[in-house]
């Protein structure tokens, strides 16, 4: 694989590292924020915590508009801004207005990223290796996730400001990525689509010098052909890719996870454990989530994007089971982390892995900003509205009745995967809108 395809993806995929820095960071603060401010459990979920998550939406939901104006490359580097504003001023707040709105911007970019990035790395991967260097999206996403566990229990006991420093040291990270992604150059698939011919030609001799770029270009240019002026995603001829984006995504949050990840102390409490054992147990979680996302990058240019989606359905079911039997038979102790960790293993090997590439890989080259915000946007609002609710739901029907509903959702998904959802592994992106979409 060329070096330097590997590098400009890894850049791109830093923005990954701070989504999941960001979306965890505050599973280590927001108890405390809580009693600091004395919130109820409603406010405290849709103004405190869900604040952060109504920005992902709105950055998902309008990511697709610079990521196809300014293009892929300059929409990344403005993600960092964002999140280095986020950190900064989340860290500094004496309120909880401030700090929703600081967290607000973080979450912009957020949501941002789950556009612009997977979109980029698609379009600059080889056939054959686009998996993989997707997927290296999702690997930061949870190495974010496991330094911000890691982050969070090391700076736990240093004091009752122990929250800012942990909102708050997001901005190092953001700062070094803003500068990372100045360095890598613009996409040549979104360069075409803006008739600029030289540039992209120039871009693609870089990336591989022993290939001739004008095959590449032809084949982009026809698909270009049989685009009208102005057509958006919700054509009729458009409906199969859009049906597969919005499902991929909307099981992903019904199976659970974001609600798990924001609450992991608070859930694992719950379940018997005492605090320190609780975030100690977090970073357990956070190293499951890694290992079994680096076996599901490893696997899905080989088994294929189908495959790993099987393997993790039936992981959620069986995982997903026996936390809700355990919450509701109160099997405290040693059994529910382990059950916890099942159900992590399964999101990273199926849907962790599988979901920001399979969006990336189903609409055409000048429609995917687009496509890749309908689809991240079903993603975000559903991840805002269902940690929202997991405060009072857990308050009045239940933590097992909670994760019951979310195993019977996984069932839908493996009847999704069985019988709508195609193979992309290894087919050209221009080969898979020919397939993909029906006039």
């Amino acid at each position: 694989m060329n070096r330097k395809i590997v590098l400009w993806s890894l850049t791109a995929a830093l923005a990954g590292f701070l989504f999941g820095f960001d979306t965890v960071v505050i599973s280590g603060a927001e108890k405390k924020l809580q009693l600091l401010w004395g919130s109820s459990d409603m406010f405290h979920g849709i103004v405190v915590i869900g604040m952060a998550l109504w920005g992902t939406v709105i950055g998902a939901f309008f990511g697709g508009i610079p990521t196809n104006k300014i293009g892929r490359k300059k929409t990344l580097v403005w993600i960092g801004v964002l999140y280095t504003i986020s950190a900064i001023g989340s860290g500094l707040a004496n309120d909880p207005w401030t700090f929703a709105v600081f967290r607000f911007i973080g979450g912009l970019g957020v949501g941002a990223s789950t556009v612009a990035a997977p979109a980029y790395i698609s379009e600059i991967a080889p056939a054959k290796d686009r998996g993989k260097l997707v997927g290296l999206y999702q690997f930061n996403i949870v190495f974010g996730i496991l330094v911000a566990f890691f982050s969070n229990y090391m700076l736990n006991g240093i004091g009752e400001n122990a929250w800012r420093w942990m909102v708050g040291i997001e901005a190092i990270p953001a700062a070094i990525y803003t500068l990372f992604a100045l360095t890598v150059p613009k996409s040549p698939r979104w360069l075409l689509t803006k008739f600029k011919d030289d540039e992209a030609k120039h871009v693609l001799q870089i990336i591989n010098p022993d290939f001739d770029p004008e095959h590449l270009m032809m084949e982009i240019k026809q698909e270009m052909d049989d685009t009208v002026p102005n057509e958006n995603i919700f054509l009729k001829k458009y409906r199969f890719p859009v049906i597969l984006a919005f499902l991929i995504a909307f099981f992903n949050q019904l199976s659970g996870i974001n609600a798990f990840l924001y609450y992991a102390p608070r859930i694992l409490e719950e379940a018997g454990l005492a605090e320190s054992s609780a975030l100690l147990s977090s970073i357990g979680v956070g190293v499951t989530n890694m290992v079994f996302t680096l076996i599901g990058i490893y696997l899905i240019d080989k088994f294929g994007r189908k495959q790993l989606m099987y393997i993790g359905s039936v992981g959620y079911i069986i995982s997903l089971t026996l936390v809700s039997v355990a919450f509701t038979l109160n099997w405290e102790g040693s059994l529910m982390p382990v059950f916890l960790f099942m159900f992590i293993a399964a999101h990273a090997i199926g849907q962790g892995t599988v979901i920001w590439v399979f969006i990336s890989e189903i609409f055409p080259n000048h429609l995917r900003g687009y496509g890749q915000a309908f689809g991240s946007s079903v993603h975000w609002v559903l991840a805002a509205i269902v940690p929202s609710l997991v405060p009072v739901l857990f308050s009045t029907i239940g933590a097992g009745t909670v994760f019951g509903v979310f195993a019977f959702m996984m069932v839908l998904q493996l009847l999704f995967v069985a019988f709508m959802m195609p193979e992309t592994k290894g087919v050209s992106l221009e080969e898979l809108s020919k397939t993909l979409i029906k006039d």
